[in-house]
């Protein structure tokens, strides 16, 4: 792993983040590395990035902080919010919920030079 549980659990200011077990942020810390390497194309294992860059640690992290966000708890996951009166029950869509945070912009000088991530990729047929 690129960062520690403890990096995670130390960054965040959310106490389920905090008090989650470090093998469930291994797990989370996981899916913020392949985050990391679908928008970049690379895994950042090269010795160049021995040790890691500033900007990348920390997009890691409000990435493992998401995924730890997300996985913790499925309600807080969602904007719905729902309440029940007797027989009476309704949901709405709120603003709210988790969003995934923006690293791009901190990601975006590490790109693999002609990388192009395989959802932009586009196929075109004559007609």
């Amino acid at each position: 792993m690129l960062i520690e549980p403890t990096d995670v659990a130390s960054y965040s200011v959310y106490d389920r983040v905090k008090n989650r077990p470090e093998e469930l942020l291994a797990q989370d810390i996981i899916e913020a590395e392949a985050e990391a390497a679908l928008i970049t194309g690379h895994r950042f294992e090269d010795s160049s990035y021995d040790p890691l860059p500033g900007k990348v640690k920390l997009a890691l992290v409000k990435l493992a902080q998401y995924f730890a966000l997300v996985n913790s708890d499925e309600s807080a996951s969602s904007s719905y919010q729902s309440e029940k009166m007797g027989d009476y029950s309704y949901t709405v869509s709120g603003e709210g919920g988790i969003q995934r945070p923006e690293v791009y912009h901190l990601l975006e000088e590490f790109i693999k030079p002609g990388y192009v991530p395989e959802s932009s990729k586009l196929k075109v047929r004559s007609l």
